[in-house]
């Protein structure tokens, strides 16, 4: 699996956190950007991410901002299911229930240690389907 990693200046510290976290546990990353706390506009970045991830050459993708509110531009690419997620059930539900395949997390919003922990909870999540699979169906249409 590859995870596409994306971030504005306002997320750049978690950002890194995550992605030296993945590499640790094998996980490929494909960071593109930010790479730096200089501001930059994150629909530039989250734009380029989020269509890996709608091309399949990322599996997964995760955005880090000041809020989550980028999972906005995400959510604007064909095929994308981008949930803003601020703890565990969140991050479990985002996936169990609606398959998303990025999440957005915001700095601001918590600690280091539980942004860690819900991309970790995240990636250990599994689909439902039935029901839920009919209703992503709809979205697409």
């Amino acid at each position: 699996m590859i995870v596409a990693l994306a971030c504005d200046h306002a997320g750049f510290y978690y950002k890194e956190s995550i992605r030296k976290a993945l590499l640790e546990r094998g996980v490929s990353v494909q960071d593109f950007g930010a790479h730096s706390e200089e501001p930059v506009d994150y629909p530039d970045i989250v734009r380029p991410a989020a269509e890996a991830v709608a091309r399949n050459d990322c599996q997964r993708g995760i955005i880090v901002g000041g809020s989550g509110n980028e999972a906005i531009v995400a959510n604007r690419i064909r095929g994308i299911r981008c949930a803003v997620v601020w703890n565990l059930r969140t991050a479990e539900l985002s996936m169990a229930h609606g398959n998303c395949n990025m999440i957005a997390i915001g700095q601001r919003m918590m600690t280091e240690t539980d942004a860690l922990a819900i991309v970790d909870h995240w990636l250990a999540a599994t689909f439902a389907g039935g029901r839920h699979q009919r209703r992503i169906d709809k979205i697409d249409v």
